[in-house]
């Protein structure tokens, strides 16, 4: 069964250069050309992933990623943006996003951000079912979540992804490069912007003290390593 993406985008030029390259590259496309129309499709349609502009009309990009997270909507979205705004990029991430691209972009790298998502999550989905303890902290593979101090911790699935990664690799220390390389299956050409936004939403969740992490620790000049916090 083909893979089903959503494109969110207004200008109709663009969606009919953007449906064309995706169903060449083996999908199936269905478009939404507003922020409602987005969310509502989003919430009646399990999609696998969406292609989201940031400026479209009713409810604009962010917004709409918001609400899917906080709606527990966890179908993955590459988010574009027409500006060369670092601001727009790491709220989008921030809120949920997994990827981003800025206008203009060639469809070959639309296509190939698309396939390192869907790749990454194909992944992910067939992890076996385990439990990772780490200190406090245990880690539910079948559920996308983690416990600590008995209260359950939900994630993006790309907050998850990062987690596990760095969870079963305990003890290492992992290069930016590595985990873009890893966790992402992409080289960015944007820089290594996205794996700090994503620590720092780890943080911010399993982390009593955010400025002075015990789980994960940022090894200067290196990258992250997470490890044993002393109990």
């Amino acid at each position: 069964m083909n893979k089903k993406i959503l494109i969110v985008e207004d200008e109709k030029s663009i969606v009919t250069l953007l449906t064309f390259n995706i169903e060449k590259a083996g999908f199936s496309t269905d478009v939404a050309y507003d922020g409602a129309e987005a969310v509502k499709k989003a919430e009646e349609t399990a999609y696998d992933l969406i292609v989201l502009d940031i400026m479209i009309p009713e409810i604009d990009g962010l917004d709409v990623c918001k609400h899917l997270r906080m709606n527990k909507i966890d179908t993955p979205i590459l988010m574009v943006t027409a500006r060369d705004d670092e601001f727009d990029r790491v709220l989008g991430l921030e809120l949920g996003a997994d990827d981003y691209l800025t206008k203009p972009f060639s469809p070959r790298e639309l296509v190939a951000r698309i396939k390192a998502i869907l790749r990454r999550t194909n992944k992910v989905e067939e992890i076996e079912y385990e439990t990772l303890n780490i200190g406090h902290l245990t880690i539910l593979t079948d559920k996308y979540e983690a416990v600590l101090g008995g209260k359950t911790i939900t994630f993006t699935r790309k907050e998850f992804e990062l987690l596990f990664y760095l969870a079963k690799h305990k003890g290492l220390v992992l290069s930016r490069d590595q985990l873009l390389g890893e966790v992402w299956d992409y080289d960015f050409s944007g820089g290594t912007r996205i794996v700090d936004v994503h620590i720092s939403r780890l943080r911010e969740k399993i982390e009593t003290d955010t400025k002075n992490p015990t789980y994960i620790k940022t090894i200067h000049g290196l990258g992250y390593k997470m490890e044993e916090p002393n109990v």
